[in-house]
């Protein structure tokens, strides 16, 4: 029996739905981009070793972190799809949701036993933990048009990203005085980095915790989907037999198919920062001390948060003023002076001064870079369809970006020279952009 409150554009609704942005966000911010690759690095520089033994070879810390995270977006890529049309056709998304979210939430808590002794687990828990959180995230994106009329999208996705925003700084806040201050929490240990270690461990459990107790409150409120009528055929790879009816559109909207080459080269750039710049800081800046470094990293992803809300304020008004794509192109040129400098930093100072250009112009890019793409697309009713092909098109960027940052910090023995590689993708976008508004 469906619950009588559950009504589309109903207040209670629109909150659950936001509220999986308060649940989720946690994962994003305290295990992917702060704790996680200052764990990842201690173990290894506690092991005293910068290779280990995997997948029949040695591989180096960066490279192996690198190469999975490529490997794990390739299967989001290609699963996306595949869930989206069986779900859609079952009439039943939120069991994928809850499969995902769940996925993703005991994964965060299995990255407790992360250790080199035992790094195909710890792997494999890292691996499902980033399916787990873009999966289920796509399939809540795609309930919008379901629970809210056109007049609400807008207004209850900025609820949603800032109800993610601050509960996820509130539980790094929190796992930052677990590392900083373990013995207050209980967290005991020989020596001061082992407690560290300790307490980044516990961050990882309260992170999963934290995801799937929270979201209870979205699936209570959510319903299960809408049904599709009609002829069921090829019900498996409906999706991507959606994504394949956009590329054949693409052949006539010009200005588009323009656009989203250019935004397919910059957000491979763009996104692979995102997943690296706290694995880049951790290994390639010569930080004072343990505490330091720990601090120093954990500080520095918070100053990109904070920034980032001021450069997508600055970015929205430089858009109205200057338009998309010149405001993007400044962007894209403003990004490979940033990569410039990375080349060069060394010292926690120059790592603070990166962070906090990085999160002004990372602050614009996403959201502008989405908002473009949306006053592109032809006169539709299936924008579904399209902005499935944006993400998917985003998630490929990802794996080609990251699996070439891996292989060129593998072979030259420096992440320092991959920051060069991401300002020639920046600079090929910009070129691209400028031909977005031609003629024909």
């Amino acid at each position: 029996m469906a619950r009588t409150f559950a009504i589309k554009g109903s207040k209670k609704l629109l909150n659950a739905w936001a509220f999986y942005d308060w649940a989720n966000s946690v994962y994003s911010l305290v295990i992917a981009s702060a704790i996680f690759p200052i764990f990842y690095g201690a173990l290894f520089r506690i092991a005293d070793i910068e290779k280990v033994s995997v997948f029949g070879g040695e591989i180096a810390r960066a490279p192996l972190i690198s190469y999975l995270t490529s490997a794990a977006f390739l299967f989001i890529a290609f699963i996306t799809p595949l869930i989206s049309g069986i779900a859609d056709y079952l009439g039943n998304k939120k069991i994928f949701m809850k499969f995902f979210c769940y996925l993703g939430g005991i994964s965060s808590i299995g990255l407790y036993w992360f250790s080199l002794e035992n790094i195909y687990i710890g792997l494999a828990c890292y691996f499902f933990g980033l399916v787990g959180f873009w999966v289920s995230f796509a399939i809540n994106n795609s309930y919008l048009p379901d629970i809210a009329f056109p007049e609400q999208q807008d207004g209850i996705s900025a609820k949603g990203f800032s109800m993610g925003y601050i509960g996820s700084v509130i539980l790094l806040l929190l796992n930052l005085a677990m590392v900083m201050k373990p013995d207050i929490f209980g967290i005991e240990s020989d020596a001061a980095e082992a407690a560290e270690i300790k307490a980044m461990k516990y961050s990882f459990v309260t992170v999963g915790i934290w995801w799937i107790l929270f979201s209870q409150y979205t699936f209570f409120y959510l319903p299960k989907g809408v049904k599709r009528t009609g002829e069921r055929k090829n019900i498996i790879f409906n999706g991507f037999k959606e994504l394949k009816g956009v590329w054949y559109q693409l052949g006539n909207e010009v200005r588009l198919k323009r656009y989203l080459l250019a935004f397919f080269v910059y957000s491979m750039a763009v996104q692979t920062v995102m997943l690296i710049a706290t694995y880049f800081g951790e290994q390639e800046i010569n930080w004072g001390s343990v505490s330091e470094r720990t601090t120093g990293l954990i500080v520095s992803i918070l100053v990109i948060q904070l920034v980032a809300i001021i450069g997508a304020t600055m970015t929205a008004k430089a858009s109205k003023r200057f338009g998309n794509i010149n405001t993007l192109m400044v962007i894209n040129i403003l990004w490979v002076f940033i990569c410039i400098y990375a080349y060069f930093i060394i010292t926690p100072t120059d790592f603070y001064i990166a962070a906090g250009c990085v999160g002004i112009v990372m602050g614009g890019i996403q959201a502008l870079s989405r908002s473009t793409y949306s006053k592109f697309i032809p006169e539709t009713k299936d924008t579904a369809s399209f902005f499935s092909f944006y993400d998917v098109a985003e998630k490929f960027g990802i794996v080609i970006g990251t699996f070439l940052y891996g292989f060129i910090a593998q072979f030259t023995g420096s992440m320092r020279n991959a920051t060069i590689f991401l300002g020639l993708f920046f600079l090929s976008g910009l070129f691209l952009l400028t031909r977005v508004n031609k003629k024909p």
